[in-house]
């Protein structure tokens, strides 16, 4: 599990949760005869004697609450074990045991979460009846499969990855890769889960206690005394709001350590001292890159002031020589995600990431040496017609970053601008370099942004759809001199494109996205041969353009995809493709987000073909 680092919620929560179970050992040792004496005074007022008035019985409202504090935790604590327990042996069981029992345990979890945890709740404690001992089976039982399920979905994750398969060809028991390998992956999200579910266990015991089905007299805690107090809520509120505020600041505490124990165990979250403050998050698994991956990119996530995800927790590499596409309609993420490798996000964007490197330089560090990122990645972006400053001459634009950054002065300068030139096939490059922008071609301002991307001889260049302005016949030059650098130069490039032709032809390895999310991961051979998974990459194949093998040059028809993403504030908890998607499961699509397993991140894939 990973190193907490403590923060304020947390440590205040923990405190105030201390002091809460302080007084539940304590009172009942001082406070159990005022809390049990009977007296006269029924249903007497809040006074300097009775700070929270009486009963109808005539006993101390005050001294009742903080002794019921003892039995209150008590029931938590064991109810939450219950739930905890079985909820994580039954979620994280499934992924060691076999093909058929894995598909029968995980259905019978689909089918206990479709009933609402109270109502199982309910149904058992009239099985079992009433009592302290009855509310804790009830909550604790009804609770489980919620946990079993969020559960299986974190253990599914790390069940899938290459130590886990290498365990078991090994023939590691079952026990053990559960024990040493699946629960010390998902530890820091359980702990996260466990301070959620101990709130609402509270809550859910008080429920019961309240409607008379939980805990009998001469018993009682905070949900039986607020039941009692309900009784004079007109004439003494004051003895109902003992119990209400007991489990209303015990429940806010609980939920605190829950987002404080989120801070402390994100991965991508650094010291307040010298870094702004992130949104908690529980860590996605992490991305398991080739130890010689030029760029690494792991969780990484473009965030709005608001919280709102525009990137949600992508992943992927690039190796040293490798064309990467980035694919996907507008607005899937993929500029987000290219100019978050490149630092370069519009003002009022953050990114988070638990790893985002090129070579050995951190990405993600809250400062990063410039001449090392100018130098080490070049920019070509989608617009020509605004890469250049109008106002300046070319020669002085191209060599910016080689004066600047690498001290390169004179004769030097000119000679390597014009060079630059000549290899993305600018023909007069000497003149060329003594001309504004605007005297240029669409075709060869982007080719010129090629030239001043290449000059600094990075290691990465980053296309952000480079032909999107330009002409049929221009943008195939232009993607010609790409490919021609990556073959002669061995520069990797990370190619952004809505065209899935063009990323099928230049790259090597193409990445789909859809709505903030990596949806798929093929390589370029593959997808030629149309040999994708996921249903959003077959659409966009199925619609664009191609020529029929007839013998003659027929058009196809093209296909469409009905509908339109979400916008990302709205992003449903499930797939975000399920809405357009014609093979969605109506039980698992709606409601529970597909991770990228095996490439593809699809529940409906992983069900035609299930994981041995």
């Amino acid at each position: 599990m990973r190193r907490v680092r403590w923060n304020a919620p947390l440590v205040t929560a923990l405190a105030g949760l201390g002091l809460i179970a302080l007084l539940g050992i304590v009172a009942p040792l001082v406070l159990q005869e005022e809390a049990t004496a009977l007296s006269g005074a029924a249903r007497a007022p809040v006074s300097a004697e009775h700070w929270l008035g009486t009963d109808a019985l005539g006993r101390d409202v005050l001294a009742r609450t903080l002794v019921a504090t003892r039995l209150t935790l008590e029931m938590t604590l064991a109810a939450t074990a219950i739930a905890a327990g079985a909820g994580i042996l039954l979620g994280t069981g499934v992924w060691v045991s076999g093909r058929r029992v894995r598909e029968l345990g995980l259905r019978l979890i689909d089918v206990l979460v479709s009933y609402p945890a109270l109502i199982l709740a309910l149904v058992i404690a009239t099985v079992v009846g009433t009592g302290p001992t009855a509310s804790v089976l009830a909550i604790g039982l009804g609770g489980a499969p919620a946990f079993a399920r969020l559960t299986a979905n974190m253990a599914a994750s790390v069940a899938q990855r290459d130590f886990v398969t290498q365990a078991r060809l090994m023939g590691v028991p079952p026990y053990r890769v559960l024990v040493r390998h699946l629960l010390p992956n998902i530890a820091g999200p359980l702990l996260v889960l466990l301070s959620v579910a101990f709130a609402n266990v509270l809550v859910a015991l008080s429920g019961l206690s309240f409607l008379g089905v939980g805990v009998q007299a001469p018993d009682y805690d905070w949900g039986a005394l607020l039941n009692s107090g309900l009784a004079s809520l007109y004439t003494n509120p004051a003895e109902a709001v003992g119990p209400a505020v007991a489990i209303t600041v015990t429940g806010v505490l609980a939920g605190f350590v829950g987002d404080g124990l989120a801070a402390a165990l994100d991965p991508r979250a650094r010291d307040t001292k010298t870094a702004p403050a992130q949104t908690p998050a529980v860590s996605a698994p992490s991305h398991r890159a080739p130890a010689d991956a030029l760029v690494t990119v792991d969780g990484l996530s473009v965030v709005l002031p608001d919280g709102t995800r525009l990137v949600d927790e992508v992943s992927f590499h690039v190796m040293p020589g490798e064309i990467v596409g980035l694919v996907g309609e507008s607005g899937s993420g993929k500029s987000l995600t290219a100019m978050s490798v490149a630092r370069l996000l519009p003002e009022g964007l953050s990114a988070h990431a638990a790893q985002l490197t090129l070579d050995d330089l951190d990405l993600a560090a809250p400062v990063v040496d410039p001449a090392r990122l100018a130098t080490g990645i070049g920019i070509v972006f989608q617009d020509p017609s605004a890469s250049f400053n109008p106002a300046l001459r070319m020669k002085g634009q191209l060599t910016e970053t080689l004066r600047v950054h690498q001290g390169v002065r004179g004769a030097e300068v000119d000679r390597r601008a014009v060079e630059a030139l000549e290899q993305v096939r600018i023909k007069e490059p000497a003149r060329v370099v003594r001309q504004y922008p605007h005297e240029l071609s669409g075709g060869m301002r982007q080719r010129a942004m090629i030239a001043a991307a290449l000059l600094p001889g990075p290691k990465l260049i980053v296309a952000d759809e480079p032909t999107t302005a330009l002409d049929v016949t221009v943008q195939a030059e232009v993607l010609d001199v790409l490919t021609d650098i990556n073959r002669r130069r061995g520069t990797s490039v990370l190619l952004i494109s809505h065209d899935i032709g063009v990323v099928g032809t230049v790259c090597h390895r193409v990445l789909v996205m859809y709505a903030g999310r990596v949806v798929e991961a093929v390589s370029a051979a593959d997808l030629r041969a149309g040999r994708v998974k996921h249903p959003y990459t077959q659409a966009l194949l199925a619609a664009s353009p191609r020529l029929q093998d007839t013998g003659a040059a027929e058009r196809a028809p093209l296909a469409t995809i009905p509908g339109r993403p979400p916008q990302p504030a709205a992003r449903p908890a499930g797939c975000a493709f399920a809405a357009r998607c014609p093979v969605a499961l109506d039980t698992v699509c709606a409601t529970e987000r597909p991770r990228l397993i095996d490439d593809v991140a699809c529940h409906a894939v992983r069900q035609e073909v299930p994981t041995a």
